[in-house]
């Protein structure tokens, strides 16, 4: 069975490097469908970092959600993310199931209206 999911990218340690190699990642697991473009967003939370980077990527698979964001996790510890920072501190990468099948599983989808935007763009 095949499954259509959107992807959450975001990073804001050498951002361009790090989004561009995500998508690379993502390319090489996935049918990768449509790319957004990146986008620059301000820090949630601690503000005293940079700007994050953000992008989403609509991908089919055939693994589980729970496959994929097993997978994802495995995807962020290869690409150096650092799991000690704080919440919402700087991050190399960050991966995340927006949607899932048409459903949104992320509640971060109605809290941040950039995710809106780049979830708009797959349409």
């Amino acid at each position: 069975m095949s499954n259509e999911a959107i992807i959450a990218l975001g990073s804001n340690i050498d951002a361009r490097q790090n989004i561009e190699n995500a998508f690379g990642r993502l390319h090489k697991h996935f049918q990768l469908i449509k790319l957004s473009g990146p986008i620059v967003t301000s820090p949630i939370g601690i503000t005293d970092q940079p700007d994050f980077l953000n992008a989403v990527a609509l991908i089919e698979t055939a693994l589980s959600i729970e496959e994929l964001v097993s997978l994802l996790k495995k995807m962020e510890d290869e690409m150096g993310r650092d799991r000690s920072r704080a919440k919402f501190g700087p991050r190399e990468i960050d991966l995340d199931v927006l949607i899932w099948n048409g459903e949104v599983v992320d509640e971060d989808y109605y809290e941040r209206d950039f995710l809106r935007q780049l979830v708009a763009e797959m349409k």
